[in-house]
């Protein structure tokens, strides 16, 4: 049985939460190894803030690298159908043609990085003609003081009846801005995605 997506426990566990909820929108509840979520609670959160205060910068692209390096490894000693790749720069974008657009055409889950006022990660599961689906782990709830009014802004659609794929529908105008708005990926040199697959139908990872 597949697993509903995860929402965030702090305001830094994006990284953490969006490549989980990648292993969840992948596979079956009865399919995950239970090292595979202690691996990556250990691995990411790996930043200090200013104060030098641990984790509270959230998660790293070294960190990003390695869990999904972990995953590849993983692959290739246990027969766990799963294979990663890590896409940094120029490479991350959605035009058409891109990797992570026929990534997700092919039924892949992307963890990506963007920006909601700060750097922020966000797991893509669809893609249109005009538009992204993904899932964004920070919960908000309309009609309370704390809800932003940026997420009113053209391009922002909110999603209700999908909780095991989707929360968000963001246009392909908005998300490619070089910008830090809600919802836009910013200049290349800060754009980072981990592409995650699944390779096989069947999982032997416990036999």
């Amino acid at each position: 049985m597949k697993n509903y997506l995860n929402y965030q426990s702090s305001e830094y566990d994006c990284g953490s939460v969006s490549i989980t909820n990648g292993i969840r929108y992948l596979f079956d509840r009865e399919e995950i190894s239970p090292d595979i979520l202690k691996c990556i609670m250990l691995y990411t959160m790996d930043t200090y803030n200013e104060q030098g205060q641990p984790c509270r910068h959230g998660t790293s692209a070294a960190a990003m690298r390695f869990v999904g390096s972990w995953l590849n490894q993983l692959a290739a000693v246990r027969s766990f159908p799963i294979q990663t790749q890590f896409l940094f720069g120029n490479d991350v974008t959605l035009s058409p043609d891109s990797e992570i657009s026929q990534a997700l055409l092919h039924g892949a889950a992307v963890v990506l990085r963007l920006f909601l006022e700060v750097p922020h990660y966000v797991l893509l599961t669809g893609i249109s003609k005009d538009e992204v689906f993904f899932f964004d782990p920070y919960y908000e709830e309309e009609g309370t003081p704390e809800f932003d009014a940026e997420y009113y802004a053209k391009g922002i659609r909110f999603i209700y009846d999908q909780p095991k794929c989707a929360n968000r529908a963001v246009s392909l105008e908005r998300i490619n801005r070089l910008s830090h708005g809600y919802y836009e990926l910013g200049e290349f040199s800060c754009r980072e995605a981990l592409l995650m697959f699944r390779t096989s139908g069947e999982c032997e990872w416990n036999a």
